[in-house]
């Protein structure tokens, strides 16, 4: 089953450096089907969906710990094998010497319609990930962007419009 966030709906996390889960929100809670207690401390890969390509995963962590953020369509699964997806903005905590010590992510309903463009493409990078690992999802991306005329930022952001 697909469950969806209502519009007004944030989900709201934080992790430590390592990906584990130090704060979950409710919305986070009741949509990923787990009690709290079975969320925190565990890594945030917990709801990973075996359908997202590994290059956007790849991609999100490349720019956070560069310190920048990313914006992404992301499904996730959750404890009962349903489905969700969300846009996602993820940027890293940084404490006053600029070290990073943590992230942060916001989540929200994604745009129907960018989902249309999004999945396909994703099946597309998953397809070229099992025969050709990461690289091959991620070369199926930047072929795109190329293709668009647009940087991976723009991209992402137009179809949340």
């Amino acid at each position: 089953m697909v469950r969806e966030l209502n519009e007004n709906d944030f989900i709201v996390s934080k992790t430590d450096t390592k990906g584990r889960l130090t704060y979950v929100n409710k919305i986070f809670i009741d949509l990923a089907e787990y009690p709290e207690e079975q969320l925190l401390g565990k890594p945030h890969n917990i709801v990973r969906h075996p359908d997202m390509p590994k290059a956007i995963f790849k991609l999100l962590w490349d720019r956070v710990q560069a310190k920048e953020e990313i914006f992404a369509f992301v499904v996730n699964k959750t404890r009962n094998n349903n489905s969700y997806w969300v846009y996602a903005n993820v940027t890293p905590s940084l404490d006053e010497r600029g070290n990073i010590v943590g992230y942060y992510s916001v989540r929200r309903k994604p745009n129907t319609q960018a989902l249309e463009t999004i999945k396909p493409i994703y099946a597309k990078m998953l397809q070229a990930e099992k025969s050709g690992g990461v690289e091959a999802g991620m070369k199926v991306l930047t072929d795109l962007l190329h293709q668009e005329g647009a940087n991976y930022d723009e991209y992402i952001i137009s179809l949340q419009k």
